[in-house]
């Protein structure tokens, strides 16, 4: 399980430094996009009770 976690923090610390260095508009919504994703996912396996957090 920490492995998942893991890998969707390191995940979204390399999106965030490409967010950084990303000009293009398009570019930046689809980093969002993914960023939230990674968030959403990260929300769920953080949440009590979760039947992988066993």
């Amino acid at each position: 399980m920490s492995t998942v976690i893991e890998n969707l923090l390191l995940r979204k610390q390399k999106l965030v430094e490409q967010l950084e260095r990303v000009p293009s508009v398009e570019d930046r919504d689809k980093i969002e996009h993914q960023l939230e994703q990674i968030n959403t996912a990260l929300d769920f396996l953080d949440r009590p009770g979760s039947k992988d957090a066993q």
